[in-house]
């Protein structure tokens, strides 16, 4: 059946790193799109960054670009979500998901269980 799991997560000071994995099975990984998504506390959920199948492209939103870096291994099924110079404002559950941009990652049926990231 199938699985995405992100960890990685934990608590960190504001201006340090954290890398999030993405371990999937069940599908295709290969030929799909994913992105990253996440959920800050009282908040509704917010696209953050998505790759392409090949891994050539990749998007981000205003709020995370030029810290945060999305990548894939597609041979392991794997996405990653490099964050740096974090922010208290980065705080929530990080999920990862389908699609190549916000409206397919948002709606995507595909998901996690996410993994909390704590800035503080």
């Amino acid at each position: 059946h199938v699985q995405l799991v992100e960890s990685g997560g934990g608590l960190v000071q504001p201006g340090g790193p954290l890398r999030l994995s993405c371990a999937t099975s069940g599908f295709p990984f290969n030929v799909y799109d994913v992105s990253w998504i996440r959920q800050a506390p009282g908040k509704e959920l917010e696209w953050v960054a998505s790759i392409i199948a090949d891994g050539r492209d990749t998007t981000y939103a205003d709020s995370v670009k030029e810290r945060f870096t999305i990548s894939r291994d597609n041979a392991k099924s794997t996405s990653y979500l490099e964050m740096n110079s974090l922010k208290t404002e980065d705080t929530g559950v990080y999920y990862c998901t389908t699609g190549r941009n916000a409206i397919q990652a948002l709606e995507s049926p595909l998901r996690g269980e996410g993994t909390q990231v704590t800035v503080s």
